[in-house]
C-alpha cells in the first residue's frame, strides 16, 4: 500500500478534485449547440459512495438517460464545496452528507433529497497512547472531524454531549475540535496532532490496520449510527420541478447503481479500490474494504423523520442557529 499523501499534498489534491471531472457548462440541457444534453454528477471518494463509483466505473446513467446524453463526474473534498455546485448548477445531482444537505436547506438553498446512498459507516477512533479508554477520557483532548457541523461531527457530538455531558471547545466544552480530510487522519494519529478522530469509512478500517489507533466506538453505537443516511443522493429543486423526467432518469441510474451493489459485492469492491486510488492516489488493501463494507448498508430508501432528528440534533449542538424544519427537503416520489 502507498505511504498516505502529506497533508499539504492533500490540500493540493482537493484543489484539482473539485474542478476535474465537469465539461463546459453542465446544465442539464442543450450542450455545445449541437443537440446533446450533459449532466455531472458528484460524490466523495468514500466508502459511503461507492454508489457514485459503480455508476462511474459501469455506465449505469447512460442506461437511464436519454440517448445522445454526456455524464461527467466531478470529485469533492467535502460537503460544503458539493453543496456549492448543485445551487449554481455545476452538477445536476450526486451524493453528500445529510448534514451539508440539510444545513444549506434550512439557510435556503433550493434543493431536494431524492434518495439515500448508504446508512452506517461512522466510527470514532481513539490514537494510539493517547490514553483514550472511553468516551469519558475525551475530556481535554482533541478530536478532527472533516469539517465543522458535518455529518460525522454531529453524530460524534451528540453521542458525546447526551451520553458522557461532554461538548467541545466551540460552545465552551472540554474537548479540543479541529478538521482535516479524513484521508490524512493516520498520518495526523501518527504524529500525534490528534487524539480521537470521527471518521467515515474506509478511513476508520486503515487506521486499523495501520496501528495508529484503535476503536474507540464503533458504528452501531455512535448516535444514529444504523439508521441516518451516510450519504443522500440530492438534486436542485429547479430540476424537479421543470425537468422531472431528467431527474427519474437519474434516480433510475443510482438505484441500478445501489442494486448492483447489493447483487455483485465483491466486484464492486474491487470498483471501490480503483476509484478512490485514481481520485485520491491512495492504494487500499482488500482487507481494509471487506471491514469497512461490514459497517455499511447499501440503500436508496431514505427516511424523512430519521432527517428530521439529526437536524434537530444539530441544532442543539449550536450549529444551526434556528430549530430546522426539513418539510420539503425529501422527495421519495422518484425512489417509489
Amino acid at each position: 500500500m502507498k505511504k498516505f499523501l502529506s497533508i499539504i499534498a492533500l490540500a493540493a489534491l482537493s484543489l484539482v478534485l473539485a474542478a476535474c471531472g465537469s465539461s463546459g457548462e453542465a446544465s442539464g440541457g442543450d450542450g455545445d449547440g449541437d443537440g446533446s444534453k450533459e449532466i455531472t454528477i458528484g460524490y466523495f471518494p468514500n466508502i459511503n459512495h461507492v454508489a457514485g463509483m459503480v455508476a462511474e466505473e459501469k455506465d449505469l446513467y447512460s442506461e437511464t438517460l436519454p440517448d445522445g446524453t454526456k455524464v461527467n463526474y466531478q470529485y469533492f473534498p467535502d460537503g460544503s464545496a458539493f453543496m456549492t455546485a448543485i445551487e449554481t448548477g455545476d452538477i445536476q445531482g450526486g451524493l453528500v452528507g445529510p448534514g451539508p444537505a440539510m444545513n444549506h436547506f434550512t439557510s435556503g438553498a433550493e434543493i431536494n433529497v431524492v434518495g439515500a446512498g448508504s446508512t452506517g459507516g461512522t466510527v470514532i477512533m481513539a490514537r494510539k497512547d493517547a490514553n483514550i479508554e472511553s468516551p469519558e477520557d475525551m475530556k481535554g483532548k482533541t478530536f478532527i472531524s472533516p469539517r465543522v457541523g458535518c455529518t460525522h461531527d454531529v453524530q460524534f457530538e451528540t453521542m458525546m454531549k447526551e451520553e458522557y455531558g461532554i461538548t467541545s471547545d466551540r460552545t465552551g466544552g472540554e474537548m479540543k475540535h479541529v478538521t482535516g480530510k479524513p484521508a490524512t487522519y493516520h498520518s495526523m494519529f501518527t504524529t500525534g496532532n490528534v487524539d480521537a478522530a470521527t471518521v467515515p469509512e474506509p478511513w476508520a478500517s486503515v487506521i486499523e490496520e495501520k496501528g495508529s489507533g484503535k476503536v474507540l466506538v464503533d458504528t452501531k453505537d455512535v448516535a444514529y449510527g444504523e439508521t441516518l443516511p451516510a450519504a443522500v443522493f440530492v438534486t436542485s429543486q429547479d430540476l424537479v420541478k421543470n425537468k422531472p423526467d431528467l431527474v427519474q432518469s437519474i434516480v433510475d441510474g443510482h438505484k441500478k447503481a445501489t442494486e448492483f451493489i447489493q447483487d455483485n459485492p465483491t466486484e464492486a469492491k474491487e470498483i471501490a479500490i480503483k476509484k478512490i486510488k485514481e481520485i485520491t492516489d491512495q492504494e487500499l488493501s482488500a482487507s481494509v474494504i471487506d471491514n469497512a463494507w461490514e459497517r455499511i448498508n447499501f440503500t436508496y430508501e431514505v427516511d424523512a423523520e430519521v432527517l428530521q432528528e439529526f437536524a434537530n440534533s444539530s441544532h442543539d449542538l449550536e450549529f444551526l442557529k434556528e430549530k430546522p424544519d426539513l418539510e420539503g427537503l425529501v422527495d421519495t416520489s422518484f425512489i417509489e
